[in-house]
């Protein structure tokens, strides 16, 4: 099988009388959003073996799989999960893929900290976009593609992304990851889906807001969810407003930001 995060969040969160005993490990793989570390454990608590998958339309489809090292086996099942919700490295058909410094083209250092974006080059990359000159000298500037998604390298040569440039909230000069908010948020019991964008803030500049749809049957107030994330990350990270409504998604299940 094959589906975006938000297929497998809808598996996860399926009804227990939908569910019947998978006759053996059902292979899945994933991509198209940076999936939530709980999801997958959970995927894999009902039986499924997940790969993880990362790349865009421009590069026909995956670059990346977050190849699975035996000695992650050993480690607890939530390191396990988020090892697994790296990107990874890149496939044997791609020439390379690295998180670059956008001005300087340098290399971002194997710390896991210092963000980048993460660039492709080889054969499997379009040689650009149709009657459209600029677009395409602009992604291939100093001959990489640019993805356009900021992230981070470690140790091990796996990436990591850490959100989309655009979506990236600057709130009193602090760069806030809506990935990772988004993360501790799918954390809380009571949430089944959850996205954060950034707010206009007169003083801050943009404050983040988080849109939240809770599980069937649980409830929780936006205090509860916005100290929740205060207890789990630096307090200038934490979501100032929560909204709870139907999050939009295009037809592929990747959440719509834009709306």
């Amino acid at each position: 099988m094959s589906g975006a995060p938000t297929v497998l969040n809808m598996i996860v969160n399926s009804s227990v009388s939908d569910r019947q005993p998978l006759p053996h490990k059902v292979e899945i793989t994933t991509g198209g959003s940076p999936p939530p570390p709980q999801i997958l454990l959970k995927m894999e608590e009902l039986g499924f073996g997940v790969s993880h998958l990362y790349g865009l339309t421009e590069t026909y489809g995956a670059g990346t799989s977050c190849i699975w090292k035996p000695e992650w086996d050993s480690l607890p099942s939530d390191d396990r999960s988020r090892f697994k919700a790296r990107q990874g490295v890149h496939h044997i058909g791609l020439e390379d893929v690295d998180v670059k410094d956008p001005i300087t083209m340098e290399n971002v250092p194997a710390d896991g900290k210092t963000v980048g974006e993460i660039m492709f080059r080889g054969n499997t990359v379009m040689s650009g976009y149709l009657k459209d000159l600029k677009a395409t000298e602009e992604a291939f500037k100093d001959g990489w593609f640019r993805s356009g998604d900021i992230a981070v390298k470690h140790l091990d040569g796996y990436i990591q992304v850490k959100d989309r440039s655009k979506d990236i909230i600057i709130s009193g000069g602090e760069n806030i990851s809506t990935v990772e908010v988004e993360t501790v948020l799918f954390s809380h019991p009571a949430v089944l889906e959850a996205a954060v964008v950034g707010r206009p803030d007169d003083h801050w500049g943009q404050t983040p807001c988080a849109f939240v749809k809770l599980k069937e049957g649980f409830n929780a107030d936006a205090q509860e969810l916005i100290n929740f994330c205060r207890d789990h990350l630096p307090h200038y990270m934490a979501p100032r407003t929560v909204i709870f409504d139907d999050i939009p998604k295009t037809s592929t299940g990747k959440v719509q930001k834009a709306n």
